[in-house]
């Protein structure tokens, strides 16, 4: 299928209720404008299917195209790994104007046979960005060619940045995943007890805060998709019983079109906050025991559950004073506008108001659910905005990504690090643990009182 198509394809994805919504002449306009050649750095479609794919750590990632494109992408998410370090390395093929004029494909067939002979992986994925796509090099027929004389999987990832949006590029993963990878190996060990974990790419490590949880079930983690991932364990994901999708958003296409391939269910689900949390963990084992799991595992799952709710709602006691009836303003998207929702108002903190962009309507819909049908839903607060519901109290600290901390500094008010560029995980009981910690020193960190008491010049000119 060419780009093209594929791209009308995923606009057309039965899936996505945003889509489903559209009139017929709307959908054919797809999701968003494309970005145009030379100034689609950052958040274009290349961007978005390296950050998917990337996390598949014991693999080599070689970006065809410039190598700005390859410094913008270079290690941009806090994905991280239990073993391999391949994935840090970048790896590009670094065009300059000579091959726009001659092509770059015996550039990009070199640097393939020297990453294979330098490094050994499992398998290499090729980037394909705006100057060769715009060229016309033949990406996938040098990495089929090159994959077959050197005995391994070389896989092409045909997602230049003019495609279209950062979302676009990760749909695009997940069909490059299905048409090239997953299905491609059988596992000797196959059980009833084996799931695939979809759209969490490890950052700062929060997989490894929910994995335990699973572990304890005796459930067990066949792939993840894609982060700490193994190239053999993606390949044979379709032998899993069910599948987690964690952010619809980014690959909600994947989950759906291995339902209709290998017959594995799915649930949407989220591991922020203590509900969502508990209501995974109860939804994947009914999704196993109807797939064929004994029925105790049900009763295992409740079992649990109760455990670890008991011991977190016993820890996080000692934070409600400080946290109770706290403002927030939460400027983050897709699944964490309703997710760290529900893990704060479970703290009694008041919601003024949350960001919906990059979520779907069914992201929209529960946050309805949790908040009421009037709750405050905004696509995007200008800073200006920003700055005086801050400055005025109508919130008592921000959550949001590191380009708005600003805002809240000036304001002098406290702010929390929610997006993927953070330092410390927030998924699971452990992880809503340490997002209360970290709430509660934020909110009384003395410097903010400090900084909004007038200066002492300031008070002596008034007198």
């Amino acid at each position: 299928m060419s780009l093209k198509a594929k791209i009308a394809d995923l606009f057309n994805e039965p899936g996505c209720s945003t889509n489903q919504a559209k009139t017929e002449q709307a959908r054919k306009k797809g999701c968003s404008k494309p970005l145009t050649p030379g100034a689609a750095a950052g958040g274009c479609a290349f961007d978005g299917a390296k950050i998917a794919l990337q996390p598949i750590t014991d693999a080599a990632h070689i970006v065809h195209g410039p190598i700005g494109c390859e410094g913008n992408a270079w290690d941009n998410r806090h994905s991280a790994s239990s073993g391999p370090a391949l994935y840090r390395t970048g790896f590009t093929t670094d065009l300059t104007e000579l091959d726009v004029i001659h092509g770059g494909e015996k550039k990009l067939w070199k640097a393939i046979h020297e990453v294979a002979a330098a490094h050994n992986p499992p398998a290499i994925f090729v980037y394909q960005t705006c100057v060769p796509a715009m060229i016309g090099d033949d990406v996938v027929k040098v990495c089929l060619a090159a994959g077959e004389k050197l005995g391994l999987p070389v896989i092409p990832v045909d997602a230049p940045g003019f495609a279209g949006s950062k979302n676009l590029g990760n749909k695009l993963a997940g069909e490059t995943l299905l048409d090239y990878v997953i299905g491609t190996r059988e596992p000797g060990d196959a059980s009833p007890f084996d799931i695939n974990i979809i759209g969490d790419f490890n950052l700062v490590g929060e997989l490894w805060q929910v994995l335990p949880l699973f572990e304890r079930l005796g459930i067990r983690l066949r792939a993840s998709i894609t982060g700490d991932a193994r190239y053999a364990e993606v390949a044979s994901a379709h032998r899993a019983k069910a599948n987690l999708l964690v952010c619809s958003q980014a690959l909600i296409n994947l989950a759906r079109k291995m339902e209709e391939r290998y017959a594995i269910p799915f649930m949407e689900g989220s591991f922020y906050g203590i509900t969502d949390t508990s209501n995974v963990l109860r939804g994947m084992a009914g999704l196993l025991v109807r797939q064929g799991a004994p029925e105790d595992l049900l009763a295992r799952a409740e079992a649990l559950i109760a455990e670890e709710e008991a011991r977190l709602w016993a820890a996080l006691e000692k934070f409600r004073p400080v946290l109770s009836g706290k403002k927030v303003l939460l400027y983050t998207g897709g699944h964490k506008s309703w997710s760290v929702v529900s893990a704060l108002q479970e703290l009694g903190m008041i919601i003024i108001k949350t960001s919906v962009r990059k979520a779907t309507d069914g992201d929209k819909e529960r946050i309805k659910d949790l908040m009421g049908d009037d709750a405050p839903m905004v696509d995007a607060i200008p800073p200006r905005e920003m700055y005086r519901m801050l400055k005025d109290g109508e919130a008592d600290i921000m959550l949001s990504g590191g380009r708005t901390q600003f805002v809240a500094l000036k304001a002098k008010r406290p702010w929390l690090d929610i997006n993927q560029e953070r330092h410390h995980a927030y998924a699971g009981y452990d992880g809503t643990l340490r997002l209360v910690e970290r709430l509660a020193l934020a909110l009384t960190n003395p410097v903010f009182e400090q900084v909004r008491k007038p200066a002492p010049w300031e008070t002596a000119r008034e007198n």
